[in-house]
């Protein structure tokens, strides 16, 4: 039995299905992006033309994603994200909090925190009109002694999160979800460029991105988890 092509296959092999794509996560600036996806994930043409539709629940994963535990395929892949918005969202939460922040960089985190929480609102009914039930929300502790460590921590979990997302591009099927990711990944690169400059570290490791497998992201939140 042929293995199905997944949703960044599909997308390019279907020009339809492009266009609707590009317009879902914001129009031909992410065309670059998907060049890039299409290039790792491979374009398997001759599979497309006979695929059926089916939902994120049923549809096989072209290989295992390392999100199983929290779910089957697409669903498993969306509350992985889930779960890690729900970090990203309460770090910049108790990082405002914290009172180590003043001025500009309050105002960013606030900023940043509002996109991650918006991120979560967004996976949460997504999961559910997939038929699934969201990932429960964390329990996580973060060090916030600085400002100075706070940024470098903010800088250490945007770049994790954008890589994170590119790591999963190539298992998602259902097209909404990867465009939801696309969408997502954009979002949180463009926060790690900014936590770079402002801890000075390299905006860019290169030309291309570097994909996280879900092994590698979750052993890096562990320590901030609270059992």
């Amino acid at each position: 039995m042929p293995e199905a092509p997944n949703a960044v296959q599909e997308l390019a092999s279907d020009p339809t299905s492009r266009k609707k794509f590009l317009r879902m996560a914001g129009g031909t600036g992410v065309a670059a992006s998907f060049a890039a996806f299409v290039a790792a994930c491979g374009d398997d043409k001759s599979s497309s033309s006979s695929m059926s539709k089916t939902t994120p629940t049923s549809t096989p994963m072209a290989s295992t994603s390392g999100t199983e535990q929290f779910g089957k395929g697409d669903l498993g892949i969306a509350n992985y994200a889930l779960t890690l918005e729900y970090l990203e969202a309460q770090f910049y939460s108790d990082a405002a909090e914290s009172g180590m922040l003043k001025g500009k960089i309050l105002e960013l985190a606030k900023s940043f925190g509002a996109n991650e929480q918006e991120h979560v609102d967004a996976l949460v009914a997504m999961v559910k009109k997939a038929g699934g039930k969201p990932a429960p929300k964390p329990k996580a502790k973060f060090p916030l002694d600085s400002e100075k460590s706070i940024l470098k921590l903010a800088a250490t979990v945007e770049n994790l999160g954008a890589n994170a997302y590119l790591g999963q591009a190539g298992n998602i099927q259902d097209k909404e979800i990867l465009a939801a990711a696309l969408s997502i990944h954009s979002v949180e690169a463009r926060h790690a460029a900014v936590l770079n400059l402002a801890t000075k570290a390299p905006v860019s490791s290169g030309a291309f991105a570097k994909p996280a497998t879900a092994a590698e992201v979750l052993k890096s939140v562990k320590p901030f988890l609270v059992s």
